[in-house]
């Protein structure tokens, strides 16, 4: 019994840290400004609270989609759908609540990230409380 819940362990944390690898990759290309570089090149502080904020979120949705799973395949279906809902999130706040955020990070206005962040934290909290059956 235990060696079966290693081995589910091991399983779903390794496909969740592999998700969360394929988030970064996807969410920082679909941002107009190069967080990577911002992050490791600039400094910038703006940047890297910006996007911790959408790793935590999705993370969090992660582990919302891990507890309420019934099996991998439901687990890879809201991974999916929690990766979604993030890239929603950065969306509605690019367009349509605050315009600037890109220019606002790329100036590296903390209070802009903050906000993201917190968009991106609430998504993820909302995301992992509606995944129950």
């Amino acid at each position: 019994m235990l060696v079966n819940a290693i081995g589910n362990f091991a399983l779903y944390f390794s496909i969740a840290v592999v998700a969360l690898m394929l988030f970064k990759v996807i969410y920082a290309a679909i941002t107009p400004h190069d967080e990577w570089q911002l992050i490791k090149e600039e400094a910038n502080t703006a940047a890297a609270i910006a996007f911790g904020g959408a790793i935590l979120g999705f993370a969090i949705a992660l582990a919302g989609a891990i507890s309420n799973s019934v099996d991998l395949i439901d687990f890879l279906i809201w991974g999916a759908i929690a990766l979604l809902a993030q890239l929603v999130a950065f969306a509605l706040v690019r367009f349509i609540f605050m315009p600037k955020i890109v220019a606002r990070i790329q100036n590296n206005e903390v209070s802009a990230a903050i906000v993201l962040l917190a968009v991106s934290v609430s998504v993820g909290l909302l995301n992992a409380a509606s995944l129950s059956y």
